[in-house]
């Protein structure tokens, strides 16, 4: 596999400035405020031989347009005055970095672009920890690389404190409709709305009582008992606020992508309701993957049948609170919802069972669900141990990330979009497949030792 070599490195700023401000973030956003990486590959366009100075400069004006609007992420982090445990976000223009990169490496060297390969890492700029002072720290880095065979990979890095999954799709379409100025070829993007105001001053009903806010919200309930059951802690007391998406022990894990049809999903479907009784509106196909993909990794671990499991999922809030966040809301917006049975339940429970207790965790997600859930996140936190017995799931199949289009609008849509490695690899991510639209890629990380069981369980529906 051939080098690369960074050419261009520069800072870009927003075509419009915007007066500096400091803006609250939510207990969501300081979760977990740390690069999230996607690399788009796009194969040669025998139609239009770009070079890299086209592609590299019709991307930084694309961008310079796109951060006037989401101005934010031109900013930086800092630690708030009153509190240095929490973060806010200083709207102060400091640029995003964007780097021009070649190769001599062919896209068809790389193999299948659906699984992740270590050579991606070179595809995406790292910034300096600058001895971790996060002020110092971009927002949004972004690197464009061509290949020896005229292709194109974009990685894209953004704060997982400034954009959730949504919020991350929602800028991404925004900036290649701008980077060549189609709106009609390009995929609808919403105007985003910046400010957490809505999140920050939501109020829960559970009168400050710490215990009564941990049973309300399933999601740090169960967390609690898992963190017990696998390492109680001395005189009976429990782990305060850990932080959901940070394990302190990171198993041996392997990326892998298990592409799963829709002729399989129809198959899980149809069997669990009955050819008479078998509608579109029984179940969604994230309902019923995801129940499978619970059952088949809780049997790959072999774990004992009264060991409490543990399957949660995240919930996107922006139509569940009354008033409901705007589809441009551009923080996160996502919380877990939970559901727990011991191995030997879930073993025995139907798929029909499970799609309920699915979709009664996802109905349960209300304001005082989120607002509880936002002040049990309230404080620096706990690392989480890792947790064998968490199935962890995160939907994208409403993202197709492939069809964002950075090239020339008339050239293909991106071959592959690969996430690299997340802050914790065992979180199952669904994505819409480019192969078929209503076909879903599972990206998980597993332990080596259980990949080959949790395969067999997860592929085989026969």
């Amino acid at each position: 596999m051939g080098s690369v070599f960074v050419t261009k490195r520069v800072n870009v700023y927003p075509k419009t400035m915007q007066p500096t401000k400091i803006m609250k973030l939510s207990n969501l956003d300081r979760q977990c405020p740390t690069l999230m990486y996607l690399v788009f590959f796009y194969n040669p366009c025998h139609n239009h031989n770009f070079s890299n100075d086209y592609v590299f400069s019709s991307l930084k004006l694309g961008l310079e347009e796109t951060l006037s609007l989401w101005y934010p992420a031109a900013g930086r982090l800092s630690k708030n005055p009153n509190n240095g445990n929490k973060l806010d976000l200083w709207c102060n223009n400091g640029g995003a970095i964007m780097v021009e990169a070649v190769t001599q490496a062919m896209i068809s060297e790389l193999g299948n672009l659906n699984q992740y390969n270590e050579f991606f890492e070179n595809l995406v700029y790292k910034p300096p920890s600058n001895n971790g002072n996060i002020s110092e720290m971009p927002l949004l880095v972004a690197q464009v690389t061509k290949f020896g065979c005229g292709g194109y990979s974009i990685g894209v890095g953004t704060s997982h404190a400034l954009f959730d999954g949504q919020a991350t799709f929602n800028f991404v379409s925004a900036w290649a409709s701008k980077a060549h100025h189609n709106t009609k070829l390009g995929i609808e993007w919403h105007k985003p709305l910046h400010e957490r105001d809505t999140l920050l001053h939501l109020k829960s009903n559970s009168n400050n009582n710490p215990e009564s806010a941990l049973t309300k919200v399933a999601a740090i309930h169960h967390l609690y008992q898992l963190i017990t059951q696998s390492a109680p802690v001395s005189g009976g007391g429990m782990l305060m606020n850990p932080q959901l998406f940070v394990p302190s022990i990171q198993d041996d894990c392997v990326l892998r992508t298990f592409h799963f049809s829709s002729s399989m999903i129809d198959t899980l479907k149809r069997r669990t309701y009955g050819l008479n009784n078998y509608s579109s509106s029984s179940c969604s196909s994230f309902e019923i993957v995801t129940a499978h993909l619970w059952k088949a990794r809780t049997k790959a671990l072999g774990l004992r049948r009264e060991r409490m499991v543990c399957l949660q999922f995240a919930v996107n809030t922006r139509t569940r609170l009354t008033p409901q966040l705007s589809q441009g809301f551009s923080g996160n917006a996502y919380v877990l919802a939970s559901v727990a049975l011991t191995a030997g339940e879930l073993e025995l429970a139907s798929y029909e069972t499970l799609v309920n207790k699915i979709k009664m965790a996802k109905n349960s997600v209300d304001n005082d669900y989120v607002s509880t859930y936002l002040e049990v996140l309230e404080g620096s936190g706990d690392a989480l141990p890792s947790l064998r017995e968490l199935t962890m799931v995160s939907d994208w199949t409403r993202m197709p990330f492939h069809k964002v289009n950075f090239m020339h609008p008339y050239a293909n849509a991106a071959v592959s979009v690969c996430p690299l490695t997340p802050p914790v690899p065992q979180v199952a991510y669904f994505m819409q497949s480019p192969k078929e639209d209503k076909g879903i890629d599972v990206r998980i990380g597993l332990n080596s030792l259980i990949l080959n069981a949790f395969s067999h369980y997860f592929l085989n529906i026969s």
